[in-house]
Order: structure tokens, then sequence, then C-alpha cells
């Protein structure tokens, strides 16, 4: 079951209440992303699932590239 109701087809852009498009048969998406709220209720419950306080968790998070790095790539593109 999806998430919200009113899904549209990645493809032909028609509207469904389906997770798959009856026109075309293939993926459907969420029309609009799901509402948020800061008065989140269940925000204490994903962050101790998540675990989002031990140290492997911020470990892993994704980073960006230094600005030096950032700059020399950018040198590097524009040489080419």
């Amino acid at each position: 079951m999806a998430r919200q109701l009113l899904q549209q087809c990645l493809e032909c852009e028609a509207w469904t209440l389906a997770t798959t498009c009856p026109s075309c048969g293939s993926k459907a998406q969420a029309a609009a992303p799901l509402k948020w709220s800061p008065e989140d209720h269940r925000a204490s419950i994903r962050r101790k699932m998540y675990n989002v306080e031990s140290p492997e968790w911020a470990a892993n998070l994704a980073t960006l590239p230094s600005l030096d790095e950032m700059k020399e790539s950018h040198l590097a593109s524009e040489e080419e």
C-alpha cells in the first residue's frame, strides 16, 4: 500500500491510486511529498530506531569534498 493515495505515473504522467500505472503498466510515485510538521510527535521514536546518537551513525553520513578538492577538480575540468 502506498503511503499516499494519489500517485502519478513516471512515464505517461497519468493519475492513479495504485503504485503501478493502469494505462502503461510502469511505476507510479507519490504525487506530492509527505507532509512534515515541526511538531512531529514520532520524531523521538525515529531517532531511537535509527540510533542517531551513536558515533557510527554520524560517521556513515555522506560528506562533501573539501573546498580545495572542489577547486582542483573545477580547474582540471576547465583545462580539458
